[in-house]
């Protein structure tokens, strides 16, 4: 969900050409403005899933066991 979001809030943020810094603060700003609580709740716990995964596979591969 996490690659999800991420992926989607980049495409709507650079549908448009950004002239500057503060554009795409602000852009970038809205987009997360407009994302649920509860969609945010469930990528926070897939992140936690995917760093305990990370460490019970010493740093190595851990795809596998999510």
């Amino acid at each position: 969900m996490l690659r999800y979001l991420l992926n989607i809030s980049q495409e709507k943020v650079y549908c448009t050409k950004i002239s500057d810094v503060n554009e795409l603060k602000r852009l970038i700003n809205s987009e997360r403005a407009a994302l649920s609580r509860t969609i945010i709740e469930c990528a926070v716990v897939e992140l936690h899933q995917g760093l305990r995964a990370c460490i019970r596979a010493g740093g190595g591969h851990f795809d596998h066991m999510l």
